[in-house]
Order: structure tokens, then sequence, then C-alpha cells
């Protein structure tokens, strides 16, 4: 166990209520208030004088002066378990975190419910498309229908949607974005314009599943590539938006270097894209890419549930224009992982996977098509169809 232990992840998916419950019985702190927050800035060589340790500091991005006498207390002390932390921003864009406490603390990154959290299911293993993969997984399996799927997609992971199915939808997301502007971005940036700043991430939405277009952004918002390249380090910063990279090596000269970008809640994405039921999402032009999002989202959630800060990730193009939607590395091997939203699977949906393997030096291992069958078959040699309740 850790002196600290910090968790970070967007707005309101249960970062204090976890924290909350683990820690019932020690001290609590929280620095969105504006009195408690002024002494953490103004005076944090005494604050833990005052908050004695062990104790859990809520919002904890909002004074980054408690981390140097966070670091000062834990090598002195030397105690396990005496500082417990949460906050809306990714770990490396936390003044202190890095510098102060490397070796000292243990970061955890928690996103939204996962289908496993929805619907009950305890493995947690990593996804991966292998034999022992499939067999653990095989006999905890949820019931998922294709409705279930798309009203899942569209309703977003957030736990109060989850927890209240007549919670309005519109009212929420609403309020989550006004809220999510006003608090959260106003931390990270002088951001002058909202409403400018709402359509950067309405455009971004709307290119979920796309290579990243800087450009393309910003002409579409009216601000200049450099604001645009600030505002999306806010996105990627407080876990809204996630950069896939591509995948490269010395050998692969010829793959592109620009990442794809993906909304990590599918249901935020909706409401900015005003794709407001699940039939008219399903039935339309971003269906393909909101599928994508989802699984690639659920994939990651699989990773950092086991505390894998950095999944091994990765999408595959060349200037040939071969194209692999995922690829998971694992000790030196290659994963491919092809997503569609059909229940009909093609063996051509794999075809791109024969790229690997005229790649030097590159292993390639089993992959598969991750769609709305609902078997789990072998397709063509060691690639197989899988389902979506197998994430």
């Amino acid at each position: 166990m850790f002196g600290a232990v910090l968790v970070a992840g967007p707005r309101q998916v249960g970062k204090t209520t976890m924290l909350e419950r683990l820690t019932s019985n020690i001290g609590y702190v929280t620095l969105d208030d504006p009195i408690v927050r002024t002494s953490a800035e103004e005076e944090s060589g005494t604050f833990f004088k005052d908050n004695p340790p062990p104790v859990f500091v809520d919002e904890i991005q909002k004074a980054p002066a408690l981390f140097e006498q966070i670091k000062l207390y834990l090598d002195r002390e030397r105690k396990k378990g005496q500082f417990f932390m949460c906050g809306s921003q990714q770990f490396k864009m936390m003044k202190g975190v890095s510098e102060s406490l490397a070796g000292r603390i243990g970061l955890v990154t928690l996103l939204g419910f996962s289908l496993r959290e929805a619907y009950g299911i305890e493995c947690d293993t990593p996804f991966l498309p292998t034999e022992e993969y499939f067999a653990e997984r095989k006999g905890q399996l949820a019931d998922i229908s294709y409705d279930d799927v798309w009203n899942r997609i569209h309703r977003g992971s957030m736990p109060e949607l989850h927890d209240n199915p007549d919670f309005n939808w519109q009212m929420f997301y609403g309020a989550y974005v006004r809220t999510y502007i006003d608090r959260d971005v106003r931390e990270l940036s002088e951001i002058g314009d909202t409403v400018k700043f709402t359509k950067f991430m309405v455009a971004a939405a709307a290119s979920a599943g796309q290579l990243l277009n800087l450009t393309s952004l910003a002409r579409d918002v009216g601000i200049s590539q450099p604001t645009a390249e600030r505002w999306l380090s806010i996105l990627v910063a407080s876990n809204i938006v996630y950069l896939l990279q591509p995948y490269s090596n010395n050998i692969t000269k010829r793959a592109i270097k620009t990442p794809k970008l993906y909304f990590l809640d599918t249901g935020l994405a909706a409401y900015l894209t005003k794709w407001n039921t699940p039939d008219v999402l399903k039935n339309g032009a971003m269906a393909g890419a909101f599928f994508e999002s989802f699984v690639v989202s659920e994939i990651i959630k699989s990773y950092y549930n086991k505390g894998i800060l950095e999944p091994p990730i990765y999408f595959y193009r060349d200037k040939d224009m071969n194209e692999i939607d995922l690829l998971i590395e694992e000790n030196g091997t290659l994963y491919p992982i092809e997503m569609k939203k059909h229940a009909d699977p093609q063996k051509r949906d794999v075809q791109a996977f024969a790229v690997l393997d005229r790649i030097p030096g590159i292993q390639r291992g089993p992959g598969g098509v991750v769609c709305l069958y609902d078997k789990l078959i072998t397709w063509q040699g060691v690639d197989k169809v899988i389902p979506i309740n197998y994430l």
C-alpha cells in the first residue's frame, strides 16, 4: 500500500462516493469550500495540522501546493494510507503529482460504469482476445439484447443515469456541460468565450472515431489552431476525450502518425451531437462511430479498473489505406480487433489483419470482430466473432 492514493476521473463518475465509503472512519475535507481552499492555498504548511492524516481530501487539484506538504509528511512519517485524494484532472496535468509524489502515491483512473459493473460481472481481467480470456469470461456473461446495447450507448455511463432510469437524459447532460465548463474548464485554462468552447465540444463529438484534424475543428468553431490544440488538451486532461495513438515502430515507416479521437462517455457525445433517442442514433449516420467509441471505452475501462493507467492499445493505418481499428499489445504480441455495429459479420472484416503478417519483427496474436452477433465463434484461422458481452 502507498502513503497516498489519488483517484482521478471525469465529473460525476462516483470518485467522491467511492472514497467516502472506503474511508468512512477518517477525516474528510473538500476544497470545493472556498474558505478551506483559501486556507490550503495560502497556509499550505499548516493545513494538515488542522486536518491531520489520515484524511480524505476532495478536489485536490484546486490546491496543488498541498502536494509538496504531502511529500514532506510521507518522507518524515513513512506511514501507509495517510492521504486519500480525488480530482477531475488527469494525474500528469495536476501540478505537483509527478514532481512531488513519484513512488509515494497510488494512482487510479475512474470512468463511468462499464458493462461489467452495470451487469454485476465480477471479472476484472483486462480484455484480450485469447482463449484463456474467453474461457474465464464464459461463465460470467451478461444477457444483453440488441436494444439494450443501443440504449446503453445512448444513455451513457454516468452512475446517476444508471441508478435513476427516470432521470431526464437531456436535463442531466445539459447541466453536466454547464457545470463542467463553469468549474473544471475554468480551473485548467482561461476560457474567455464559453459559447465557442461549447461549440468546440460539439465539433469534437461530431468527429468521434475519426483521425484528429485540428485544422478542421478550428475552422468549424472559428478559432485559431493553437487555441483548438489548447482546448483539446483540456478535454483530454479532464477525461472527456481519449486520443488513441497509432501503432508505429522503426519498421512501420508507412504508418500514419495522427491519433484518433474518441469520447469516453457516449451519452455525452450523443447529447452534444443531438442524437436524442436510441432509435435515431442506431439508425443514423454516426451509428458506426458511436459503436466503435463505446467498444474502445469499454476496453479502456477494463484496463483502468485493473489499475493499468496506460492501456496498451493503438490503431493501425498506413499510407496504402490498410487499417485495423484496434491493436492490443501484450508481451511483444499484437492482437488485432475490428469493431462493427452489425450482427452479420463477414470474413472481409478481418482481411486487414494480414498486413501485420507482412511487417518484419511483429508477432501477430489472435484477433476478432467485436459486433452485435450473439455467439462467440471461431471465424477465420485464430480470429473470432466476439459478442459485445465479452468485453
